[in-house]
C-alpha cells in the first residue's frame, strides 16, 4: 500500500484517482455483440455462452427441476443465513415505501403523486471468482416489495451449464420469476431487447465487469434503464488514534479481495495508526486464500495521513467512497458532516461486510465518485412517481390568467388558448 503524510490540497485529485476503467474502447466489440442478439436472439446468445462462458446449453432457461435440485444443495445453515439476510433486507427496505399526500396548491387546484412500481426488471449477477448470491437478494427483495410484475434474472452458469446453487436459492427466497443462463454482453442485451426465451425489461440493475458496464451504457442511451453508472468497488476507512488497527486492516482487506481493480484508502489523522495499519494488512494478507486478488488490489490503495479531522472530512468529501467505515471517538458527530458517500459504517463493531450480506441496507451503490450525485438501490430505484392535478372552476379562475399572460410571452398561442376557451365558458355559465 502507498503512505501518504500530510499532502498538499493541490495533490488531492491525483492522489484520489481510482483504478482506471476506459469502457468508451470497448464500444466497438461490445455494440457487435449487442447488435447480434437484437437481431438473433437466443442463438446469439447461445454461441456467445459457448464463447465466452464456455459452456453448451441446450437452453437459457433455468428450470423448475434445476432449482430444486439447488435447494438440496444448499447447506441448512447457509439457507438459514440467507433467509435472515433476506428478512433484514425487507424489513429496511419496506419502510421506504411511499406515501403520497394531495397538496392544494390553491384553493381549487389540487396536486399529488403515484408511486407506481416498474412493471419489468432485469437483474444481472456476475459470475467469476465468486457467486453473489447476496446481490440477488439486494436487488430482487425491493423489486417484489415495489411491485414489479416480472423479475428476470440473468447469470452465467458453470462450465458445468449449472448456476450456483445459492444463487438459485436466493432467487427462490427473493421471489425472482424467472431466471436464465446468460452472462456478460449477451445477458445485458438480451434482457434489454428481449429474445424468444429473455423478456425484454424497463430497467437493468447489478454489477459487473468492464464489458458489462460497457453494455449497460449503450443500452441507456436509448432502449433501457440502467441503475447507475458503476466502476470497481471501493472502500474508505476514516479513522483517529483510537482505531484498531486490525479491525482497519480486515476492512481494508475485505474490499481489496473484491477484484484486482478495487480500491481501499485510510485516511487517518494518526501517524501512528498509519503504521500499524500497514504492518497488520501484510501480516492478515498472507492468511488470506485469496491472496494474490488482494495484493494486486492493495497496489491501487492508499494510507494518507492528514494534520486534523477537519482535513480528514473535507478529504473523504472529495473522494465520495462507495464504503465509508468512520472509526473515531465521536463517529456520530463525523458522519454529519459527510454529504458524499454510498453506504457509512458507524463505530468499530459495524465492518462493510455488515452492509454487503445482513445488516439490511443496499449493497448496491455508486461508485468512482458518482456518490456525488447518485443514490445507492433503494426501494425508489424500482418505482416511478406519477404525479396528478385536478383544477376546479376557483382554481382556473385564480390561476388562470397567469396562466395566459405566462404563454403568450412565450409565445405559445394554443397554450393560452387553452385556458382562455375554459376561463371564457365558465364566465357564461355565471
Amino acid at each position: 500500500m502507498i503512505l501518504i503524510s500530510n499532502p498538499d490540497k493541490s495533490q488531492w485529485q491525483e492522489i484520489l484517482k481510482r483504478p482506471v476503467m476506459n469502457t468508451e474502447n470497448l464500444f466497438d466489440t461490445v455494440r457487435s455483440v449487442i447488435d447480434r442478439v437484437k437481431e438473433e436472439g437466443d442463438r446469439a446468445v447461445l454461441d456467445y455462452e459457448e464463447k465466452f462462458d464456455k459452456v453448451v446449453l441446450a437452453s437459457l432457461a433455468v428450470s423448475e427441476e434445476e432449482q430444486q435440485e439447488a435447494e438440496n444443495l444448499v447447506s441448512e445453515d447457509l439457507k438459514a443465513a440467507i433467509r435472515l439476510a433476506k428478512q433484514n433486507i425487507e424489513t429496511f427496505h419496506a419502510a421506504q415505501r411511499f406515501e403520497g399526500k394531495k397538496v392544494q396548491t390553491q384553493p381549487g387546484v389540487t396536486c399529488w403523486q403515484k408511486a407506481v412500481a416498474i412493471e419489468k426488471v432485469g437483474l444481472y449477477i456476475p459470475g467469476g471468482t465468486a457467486p453473489l448470491f447476496s446481490t440477488v437478494l439486494m436487488l430482487a427483495v425491493p423489486a417484489r416489495i415495489a411491485g414489479c410484475k416480472e423479475i428476470v434474472l440473468c447469470t452465467p452458469p458453470g462450465r458445468d451449464g449449472k448456476v450456483h446453487p445459492a444463487v438459485l436459492f436466493a432467487a427462490k427466497v427473493a421471489g425472482v420469476n424467472r431466471i436464465f443462463k446468460a452472462g456478460g454482453i449477451q445477458a445485458i442485451a438480451a434482457m434489454a431487447y428481449g429474445t424468444e426465451s429473455v423478456p425484454k425489461v424497463y430497467k437493468i440493475f447489478g454489477p459487473g465487469n468492464q464489458y458489462v458496464t460497457a453494455a449497460k451504457q449503450l443500452v441507456s442511451l436509448r432502449d433501457v434503464a440502467i441503475d447507475m453508472p458503476a466502476g470497481p468497488s471501493e472502500v474508505e476507512v476514516l479513522a483517529d488514534e483510537t482505531a484498531n488497527p486490525i479491525f482497519v486492516a480486515a476492512d481494508l482487506l475485505s474490499q481489496a479481495e473484491h477484484g484486482v481493480d478495487s480500491q481501499a484508502i485510510l485516511i487517518t489523522t494518526s501517524v501512528e495508526l498509519q503504521q500499524a495499519v500497514k504492518v497488520e494488512v501484510e501480516r492478515q494478507l498472507a492468511l488470506l486464500p485469496r491472496k494474490e486478488i488482494a495484493e494486486k488490489s492493495l497496489a491501487n490503495s492508499k494510507l494518507i495521513v492528514v494534520d486534523s479531522m477537519a482535513e480528514a472530512i473535507e478529504l473523504t468529501n472529495a473522494y465520495a467512497p462507495e464504503h465509508l467505515i468512520i472509526e473515531t471517538e465521536d463517529y456520530l458527530s463525523v458522519a454529519e458532516r459527510i454529504v458524499n458517500a454510498g453506504s457509512v459504517f458507524l463505530g468499530s463493531l459495524t465492518p462493510e461486510s455488515a452492509g454487503d450480506y445482513a445488516s439490511g441496507t443496499n449493497h448496491t451503490l455508486p461508485t468512482n465518485g458518482y456518490a456525488k450525485a447518485y443514490s445507492g438501490v433503494s426501494l425508489d430505484s424500482f418505482i416511478r412517481k406519477i404525479t396528478f392535478q385536478e383544477i376546479k372552476p376557483e382554481g382556473l379562475n385564480i390561476i388562470g390568467p397567469a396562466i395566459e399572460l405566462m404563454a403568450a410571452n412565450e409565445q405559445l398561442d394554443a397554450h393560452k388558448n387553452a385556458v382562455s376557451v375554459r376561463l371564457g365558458q365558465l364566465e357564461n355559465e355565471n
